[in-house]
C-alpha cells in the first residue's frame, strides 16, 4: 500500500462505502473518514481489508495522508452539513487542494461555495452522482462543474469510475462552471420524476382501466423493453411486477399508494418558474406525488363524490391496440419531459452564464443514471446534428416520432378521461405538445384582461415586438399604466 492516497472520502454510509471500493478497485488508493470513528474501523476491518484504502481518524490525518493538490470528496447530507465540514477542511488544507461535493446539493449553494472555497485559495467541484448504491460501486453517472481548474486533477478518477456506454464512452464530463454540475443532476433528476410518473400513469390505465394481471403486465414492459423504450425504468418495472414475497404475494399489490420524495422534482419545477420555462410534466409529476400523499382524504373522497366514467370496453383485439396506444404515448410524452428538461438547462446556461454541452449531457446520462436509456444515444445524435438546436421537438427524428405517434396518444388520453383514471403527465405532455406548435395561443385575451383590471398594457400584431399599448376599456381608467413582467 503506497503511503499517500490519491483520493480522501469523507461520509461512510453506504453511498460512500462503495464509491471508495470502486475507486479503489480501479487501482487508487483511498483514504476514508467518517465523524463516528466506529464506522471507519468497521468499514477498515470489513469490506475494506486487504485493500489500498486508509482508514483515517480525524480530518487532520486524512489531510495528512493525501497526495497533493489534495482531493476530498464530501459525501454527507446536502445543507448545513456541507457548510460545516467545508469549514472544517479548510484550514487543514493549502492553497489549490480540491473539495468536492458528490452529494445532492442545490445549485444556489454550489454556486455560492465556489466562490467562498476559492477566496480561500481552493477549488471546488459540485457534483451530481447518479446511479444509487449499486452505481456508486460498479459506476455511476457523474456530472461535474465547479472551478474549471480543479477538472484537470480529478478527469482520470472520475472517468475511471463512472458508468461507461456500451461504446466505451464515460458518463462523465466537466458540465460547466460553479453550480452547473448539480443543476444538470437536478434536471435529472426532475426528469426522472416525470418518467416514473408516465410509467405509473400507463399502468394505472392497463391495472385497472383494462383489468389486466402483473403477470400480463410484466410480460408487455418485457416486450416494451426490448424496442424504442428500453430503459433502467422500464427494466425495473418489468421485475418489480413479477415480484411475490416468501408467501407467493405479489408485492407491488402489498405497497401503500402514497409517494414519497426528497425535494429535488420540486427545486427543478421552482427554477423552471425562475426561468420562465413550462416545465408542465414535470410539474405534474411533482403534484401527482403530493396527491398521492393525501391517502386518507382521496379515500374519503372517493366514498362521497360518485362519477359517469365508464370502463374500458371491447374484445381481446381491442386491447392489444390500446396497449400498442400506451406504448405510443408513453414513447411520445418521454420526448416531450426531455424537450422540456434541455429547454430549461439552455435558459439556466443564459441566466448564469454556463457553457453547456447538450450532447454531453445526453451522453453523461447514457449510462449508470437512473433515467439511462437506449434512447439519450438519440438526444445525442441531435446536438451533435444542430449544437443551437433549441427544442427536442425541431429535430426531425424527434420531430417525426412524435408526429407518428400522436393519435395513438390522443386516444390515450382520451380513453383515460372517459375511464376516470387520472393521467395527470400524459395529458400536459399532450397540451405542451399542442401549445408548442400553435402560432396562435389565447394569451391576447389574456393580456387584454391584464390590461383592463391593471394597466398592464399589451403589444400589438400590427405594430414592431417591443411596443406597449393601453386602452382605457371603461373610460374611467386614464392613461396611467403599470410595469409588466414578461417571461
Amino acid at each position: 500500500m503506497q503511503s499517500k492516497a490519491d483520493m480522501g472520502l469523507i461520509g461512510l454510509a453506504v453511498m460512500g462505502e462503495n464509491l471508495v471500493l470502486n475507486m479503489e478497485s480501479k487501482g487508487f488508493t483511498v483514504a476514508a473518514f467518517n465523524r463516528t470513528v466506529a464506522k471507519v474501523d468497521a468499514f477498515v476491518a470489513g469490506p475494506a481489508r486487504g485493500k489500498n484504502i486508509i482508514g483515517c481518524r480525524s480530518i487532520q490525518e486524512l489531510a495528512d495522508k493525501l497526495e497533493k493538490p489534495r482531493k476530498i470528496v464530501m459525501l454527507v447530507k446536502a445543507g448545513k452539513a456541507v457548510d460545516e465540514l467545508i469549514d472544517q477542511l479548510i484550514p487543514v488544507c493549502a492553497s489549490g487542494d480540491i473539495l468536492i461535493d458528490g452529494g445532492n446539493s442545490h445549485f444556489p449553494d454550489t454556486i455560492r461555495r465556489t466562490a467562498y472555497v476559492e477566496s480561500k485559495g481552493l477549488l471546488y467541484i459540485g457534483t451530481g452522482v447518479s446511479g444509487g448504491e449499486e452505481g456508486a460501486l460498479k459506476g455511476p453517472s457523474m456530472m461535474p462543474g465547479g472551478s474549471p481548474a480543479a477538472w484537470p486533477h480529478v478527469k482520470k478518477v472520475f472517468q475511471s469510475i463512472c458508468a461507461k456506454t456500451p461504446q466505451g464512452e464515460p458518463c462523465c464530463d466537466w458540465v460547466g462552471e460553479n453550480g452547473a454540475g448539480h443543476f444538470v443532476k437536478m434536471v435529472h433528476n426532475g426528469i426522472e420524476y416525470g418518467d416514473m410518473q408516465l410509467i405509473c400513469e400507463v399502468y394505472d390505465l392497463m391495472k385497472r382501466g383494462l383489468g389486466l394481471t402483473n403477470p400480463e403486465m410484466h410480460k408487455i414492459f418485457t416486450e416494451w423493453n426490448q424496442g424504442e423504450l428500453d430503459s433502467y425504468l422500464i427494466e425495473i418495472t418489468r421485475d418489480i411486477l413479477a415480484y411475490k414475497d416468501d408467501n407467493g404475494k405479489e408485492v407491488i399489490d402489498l405497497i401503500l399508494d402514497a409517494a414519497g420524495q426528497k425535494g429535488t422534482g420540486k427545486w427543478t419545477v421552482v427554477a423552471a418558474l425562475d426561468d420562465g420555462m413550462p416545465l408542465t410534466l414535470i410539474g405534474e409529476a411533482v403534484f401527482a406525488r403530493c396527491l398521492s400523499a393525501v391517502k386518507e382524504e382521496r379515500v374519503e373522497a372517493g366514498k362521497q363524490i360518485t362519477s359517469k366514467a365508464k370502463p374500458f370496453k371491447g374484445d381481446p383485439a381491442k386491447l392489444g391496440r390500446f396497449v400498442n396506444d400506451l406504448r405510443q404515448a408513453l414513447f411520445a410524452s418521454k420526448i416531450v419531459s426531455y424537450a422540456q428538461g434541455y429547454q430549461l438547462m439552455r435558459a439556466a446556461a443564459k441566466t448564469y452564464k454556463w457553457n453547456l454541452n447538450n450532447g454531453g449531457i445526453a451522453l453523461m446520462w447514457r449510462g449508470g443514471c437512473i433515467i439511462r436509456s437506449a434512447f439519450l444515444g438519440d438526444i445525442k445524435k441531435a446536438f451533435k446534428r444542430n449544437p443551437g438546436l433549441v427544442n427536442l421537438l425541431l429535430d426531425p427524428f424527434f420531430r417525426k416520432a412524435v408526429v407518428k405517434r400522436q393519435a395513438a396518444w390522443r386516444r390515450v388520453v382520451m380513453q383515460a378521461v372517459k375511464m376516470g383514471i387520472p393521467a395527470p403527465c400524459l395529458s400536459s405532455a399532450l397540451a405542451y405538445f399542442d401549445g408548442y406548435r400553435s402560432d396562435r395561443l389565447p394569451a391576447n385575451l389574456l393580456q387584454a384582461q391584464r390590461d383592463y383590471f391593471g394597466a398592464h398594457t399589451y403589444e400589438r400584431v400590427d405594430k414592431p415586438r417591443g411596443e406597449f399599448f393601453h386602452t382605457n376599456w371603461t373610460g374611467r381608467g386614464g392613461t396611467t399604466t403599470a410595469r409588466t413582467y414578461t417571461v
